[in-house]
């Protein structure tokens, strides 16, 4: 295939010279006439282990080369890969004159061609931009997008040092596009290549390199937090860090990955503030684990806000434990946002098979009875008490009754979900999710 790749920076040169080793005909293009020169010399614009020798036998194989005159790159290519920088400006934001530069000149030269053009951008930048840049082509070029041509965002995962590894063994490829027949496309040339290509929403791909590094910076403050902490005990932190790693089942895993409401329950907000404590008596500054029940505070607020901003008085909640298949009412978020709900006047049932049941054979009684007295005299017996009688149903956790039911269920009362039920209750018009 035949593709044009703007900026020859770190991306641009490896994805340059990879994809011309992978049989493609690639053309660099940048204003720097000294890299348009190293790359027509054989000689790649970054130091980086294996490239120089890519380069070199890509150049001599004479599938790459580079040019600062745009129009010809992409006259003659069919995929033009925007590999430019982005900057950060002084107040925090992307600087992307040089994205949008690129937008201006496709748009130019698409004014006269004819033929269907894929534009992937593979630079780092703000879920967005991909219809911004498709905006300012289709102003200037007076053509279409998705008829004349289509935008595809295509973010690397290249570390320095090690990116031509990175390059040929990616865990995943994502492209994200509106037009599934180019992302298509696209994924073909990343065809020799391991890993699972996922074809995905253009706002998805071109966030996930911020969710990503951002995670791979809280995972290193956050062992750095825990050797400090370590260290003042003298305990050797790489020995604790070598066990935590081994639980693939929870610590390296999916499972806490699931946006939704705030964690409650018996452990982790005990032994969170356990470990808080211990930091603060050994005088040691951990703000990344100190910050970790105000997030947890904030989500818990966030779901009140939502509630009132419905301007319904008659509040239903599906759930009081803390999670689905307990009666465990510790810490439950649930219980906080019930009780500020019923400070402000609401009026509030709750409906909880599991504690319910606790509550009558005496399994729970106990902590209900010392501690939420008040909110026992608002459960109800049987769910439909809260499905036919309440303005706002609030789903607190994802027991399988709740989802059965309200799959069925034909009312005008606003739905509420903190867990992400089933599919079948998402799709109806009545339904608000907590952060989807």
């Amino acid at each position: 295939m035949n593709i044009s790749i703007f900026g020859l920076g770190y991306v641009g040169c490896v994805s340059l010279g990879c994809l011309a080793k992978n049989g493609h005909n690639v053309v660099g293009v940048d204003v720097s006439q000294t890299k348009v020169n190293q790359i027509n010399n054989g000689l790649p614009t970054i130091i980086e282990k294996d490239i120089d020798v890519i380069i070199k036998e890509q150049f001599e194989a004479q599938r790459i080369r580079a040019t600062t005159d745009f129009k010809e790159a992409i006259f003659n290519t069919e995929i033009s890969i925007v590999a430019v920088g982005t900057p950060t400006g002084p107040n925090g934001h992307l600087n992307l004159d040089y994205i949008f530069n690129v937008a201006n000149n496709l748009g130019e030269v698409l004014k006269e061609k004819n033929d269907f053009h894929i534009i992937a951008i593979r630079s780092t930048v703000m879920p967005g931009t991909s219809d911004k840049f498709a905006a300012i082509v289709e102003e200037v070029s007076g053509k279409k997008h998705g008829k004349d041509f289509a935008m595809v965002s295509n973010p690397e995962f290249l570390r320095e040092g090690t990116a031509v590894k990175d390059y040929y063994n990616p865990p995943i490829t994502l492209i994200g596009s509106h037009f599934r027949d180019a992302a298509t496309k696209l994924a073909s040339i990343y065809d020799q290549l391991p890993g699972e290509v996922v074809l995905t929403d253009v706002k998805v791909a071109e966030i996930m390199k911020y969710v990503n590094n951002t995670y791979h910076a809280l995972k290193i403050s956050f062992a750095n937090e825990i050797g400090n902490i370590c260290n003042a005990l003298q305990i050797d932190s790489h020995s604790v860090m070598d066990i935590f790693c081994k639980d693939k089942e929870l610590n390296i895993s999916n499972y806490y990955f699931k946006p939704g409401f705030a964690y409650g329950g018996s452990c982790l907000p005990k032994d969170l503030k356990g470990l808080q404590t211990l930091a603060h008596d050994l005088y040691i500054k951990a703000p990344v684990i100190e910050s970790i029940d105000k997030t947890n505070n904030i989500q818990i607020q966030r779901v009140i806000d939502l509630i009132v901003s419905q301007k319904k008085q008659k509040l239903g909640f599906l759930g009081l434990s803390f999670k689905a298949g307990t009666d465990d009412l510790r810490n439950s978020p649930a219980v906080v946002v019930i009780e500020t709900l019923l400070g402000k006047g609401y009026d509030i049932s709750i409906y909880d098979k599991n504690v319910q049941v606790s509550r009558l054979t005496g399994t729970n009684k106990e902590y209900i009875d010392a501690h939420i007295p008040h909110l026992s005299k608002l459960m109800v017996n049987d769910i439909h008490e809260i499905m036919d009688k309440y303005e706002v149903i609030v789903v607190n956790n994802n027991e399988k009754e709740y989802a059965d039911t309200l799959a069925t269920w034909i009312g005008t009362a606003t739905i509420i979900d903190l867990v992400r039920i089933d599919e079948r209750v998402r799709q109806k018009p009545v339904y608000k999710g907590i952060n989807w």
